[in-house]
């Protein structure tokens, strides 16, 4: 058992028993029947929705029967529910048939989308997912009309990740619409979205992405049983639903990949990942993930390939820098000063003469005060955000170096570093790296340069150690898979890959058998 479940054992056991106001009603004996009788049915759901501004009942007649239509006004577009049901009910009202609902929608509703509900808790359900529910004098069970949301936002750039070029489309908040999404590049009939509902308060739909005829079963399998086992009162964001599928919780590095950028998530599906939606969030997860994922975007995909891998080795060595670059700079001026060229250790030391803290203490004061400001201006209205960071970061640190706080070299190695952290395509991994750099700076104040080499190995043996849905999360550098090292470090041309990464062990490992590297046509006759 670990710590975290002995910390909240106590916890647990005592909010066992206890159960939701919504688990509660589903096991109510009423919400278990419909009535016949149509009075009976709407006392109901006016005593459950007595409080609520939005929630309307409005008596129709269909075919000179007695019926209503139960909507929450917020959730659906009153134009199209005035034209599509109210105005087909009018109608009807001029004949005098007695049909049951099957007839009824078939006659008067046919071109609307429909789910019938033969349960109280069935019909509080769908008022309560947008649908206009329709409830007939003795008829034993509702149509509910799926008639048209509200308005949501509109599809827009990515506002985390940044296009010079590719499709410059961003998921939105609406579970349907980011759907389309990907059905639009993956024209795939064995392109599959399985559906659930998680949350208790919430009732979110989750939906899970993949091509049935490429992804590995037992990895499929194991991402349907994670999420079915997620129990939490409310999901906003696909964030919450992160946090319990992972596979390790105390780790800084992310093993689920987030993008809200749909040909990035087409392009996970098609090497055979799931991708996870969740309605509400723009951020869509794929799983599993690995190291290197962090280090690719889709845009390397739409440059020339030196281009691509030039531009991602930069990253790599981003990411090295940003981590160990002011550790190194402690470890050298504080143990290792024979290390350094003279000259250079001459100057450092100079501009260090009148600075009243040791390394250490200053160089935490300007990463702290980098920190606040690049949160501040992330915070702030976008307006001032980035003139507040780009200022404040000028003016203090000129007066920093001014007062003698701290030297002009310390600037330089702190500023370059946070440049550094910005390279990654993926912002929640550069959180990890900023993290693990306060580590790494006090190891290399205590040890120098023998506590940075021992935290590498540390983070090396820990990385060695994750999984992600199985996969092991260095794959393929560890375990070193040779034929997956094209699209690793570099990025070879297209036309020579051929196949899937091997660690997802595909259905379908080859990926196309197109022909070799493009050629000219032969030139016919000679001169």
């Amino acid at each position: 058992m670990s710590l975290f479940d002995i910390l909240f054992k106590r916890h647990k056991n005592k909010q066992g028993n206890k159960k939701t106001e919504e688990e509660l009603f589903e096991q109510d004996e009423i919400s278990k029947q419909y009535f016949t009788n149509l009075k009976k049915n709407k006392n109901q759901l006016k005593n459950l929705f007595q409080d609520t501004f939005d929630f309307n009942i409005d008596s129709i007649k269909i075919a000179d029967q007695e019926a209503c239509v139960c909507y929450l006004g917020t959730m659906l577009d009153k134009d199209a529910l005035t034209n599509k049901v109210l105005n087909a009910a009018k109608s009807s009202s001029k004949q005098s048939l007695l049909m049951d609902i099957e007839e009824i929608r078939d006659t008067y509703f046919p071109t609307c989308a429909f789910e019938y509900a033969d349960n109280f808790h069935k019909v509080v359900w769908q008022v309560l997912n947008g649908y206009a529910v329709i409830m007939v004098d003795g008829q034993k069970k509702a149509l509910a009309l799926e008639i048209g949301n509200k308005e949501h936002r509109a599809i827009m750039e990515p506002s985390t990740q940044t296009i010079i070029r590719g499709p410059k489309e961003s998921f939105v908040e609406n579970i349907n619409t980011n759907i389309s999404l990907v059905r639009r590049r993956i024209k795939n009939p064995r392109l599959t979205f399985e559906s659930m509902i998680i949350g208790r308060d919430t009732k979110t739909t989750v939906a899970i992405g993949y091509i049935g005829n490429i992804m590995n079963e037992d990895i499929l399998n194991e991402v349907r049983n994670r999420l079915k086992k997620v129990d939490i009162g409310g999901v906003l964001d696909s964030g919450n639903i992160e946090e319990f599928i992972k596979d390790k919780s105390f780790t800084p590095f992310p093993l689920t990949f987030n993008t809200e950028r749909p040909d990035s998530i087409c392009g996970h599906i098609l090497e055979g990942k799931a991708a996870i939606f969740v309605d509400g969030s723009p951020f869509v997860l794929t799983v599993p993930s690995v190291l290197t994922d962090f280090f690719q975007s889709s845009e390397d995909y739409y440059q020339p390939f030196l281009m691509s891998s030039f531009i991602r080795a930069i990253r790599y060595i981003s990411f090295m820098v940003a981590l160990v670059l002011p550790s190194l700079y402690v470890a050298l001026s504080t143990f290792h000063q024979e290390l350094m060229p003279t000259q250079l250790l001459v100057s450092i030391q100079a501009q260090r003469e009148g600075v009243p803290f040791p390394a250490v203490i200053e160089i935490f004061i300007m990463e702290l005060t980098f920190e606040v400001l690049r949160e501040a201006g992330v915070r702030m209205p976008r307006a001032v955000g980035q003139t507040v960071s780009i200022v404040g970061a000028l003016v203090i640190g000129q007066a920093a170096v001014e007062a003698g706080l701290v030297s002009n070299v310390l600037v330089i190695v702190v500023a370059f570093t946070a440049i550094a952290s910005f390279v990654s395509p993926i912002y929640n991994f550069s959180i990890s790296t900023r993290l693990l750099r306060f580590i790494l700076i006090l190891c290399a104040a205590v040890y120098g340069l023998y506590g940075v080499l021992l935290f590498l190995i540390v983070m090396v043996i820990h990385l060695v150690s994750l999984r992600s849905f199985g996969v092991p999360y260095l794959a393929p550098i560890a375990p070193f898979k040779l034929e997956d090292q094209g699209d690793v470090f570099v990025r070879l041309p297209l036309w020579t890959n051929r196949t899937r990464p091997t660690y997802l062990y595909t259905k379908s490992p080859i990926k196309k058998e197109g022909s070799g590297k493009p050629s000219p046509p032969m030139q016919k006759g000679g001169g």
